[in-house]
């Protein structure tokens, strides 16, 4: 029988405890990664939110204007095309973002779009990788109020014209009867591409 030398037994030992410190670091960092990743999503979340919250607020007061106009048909291509004045829709903005654990950084636009900049309120928290404890995710999103309306003005002489709402046709009665579009058959809000 051959005898065993006693100075290599336990040599791989060394190779395996490193190998295994390696992958829990990998592991770690892939974690670190992930979260930043969900935070990141987060803030996504919440400026989208944000960004259609002020849209729609826009589009329900032109809607109003809209039913406030009503008799005038002459001033309803400016509702329409976006330039009818609306009071600043952001405040929606800001509710919709706190609602998602974020704060608005930042909220503009006008004539059919609204630009909102998040911050969120969750940090990545501790991970192996320095200096990200404190890192907050930040976002930015743009919504577009799109009109799904038409009219001809030529031609409606003392009647109120016909409005075509993305195919479907509202007559409108100068007396106030019959139904009138809501906001959701006057504008479309998504955000933008």
């Amino acid at each position: 029988m051959i005898a065993r030398r006693k100075g290599d037994a336990g040599q791989v030992f060394p190779i395996y405890i490193t190998v295994v410190a390696g992958l829990l670091f990998l592991a770690l960092a892939y974690l670190a990664v992930g979260q930043a990743a969900v935070n990141r999503s987060g803030a996504q979340t919440a400026a989208d939110a944000a960004a259609l919250a002020a849209a729609q607020e826009a589009r329900d007061q032109l809607a109003d204007t809209w039913v406030d106009d009503l008799l005038d048909p002459t001033k309803w291509g400016d509702i329409f095309d976006g330039t009818a004045p609306v009071d600043n829709p952001c405040w929606r903005a800001g509710e919709l973002a706190a609602q998602n654990d974020a704060q608005l950084d930042g909220c503009d636009g006008g004539a059919l779009e609204y630009t909102a900049d998040v911050t969120t309120n969750k940090t990545v928290g501790h991970s192996v990788v320095p200096g990200t404890d404190g890192l907050k995710a930040t976002a930015s999103a743009t919504a577009v109020i799109k009109p799904l309306c038409t009219f001809d003005l030529v031609g409606a002489g003392h009647a109120l014209p016909q409005l075509d709402c993305d195919g479907i046709l509202w007559d409108l009665k100068p007396d106030g009867g019959g139904d009138l579009p809501g906001p959701e058959d006057l504008f479309d809000v998504h955000l933008a591409d």
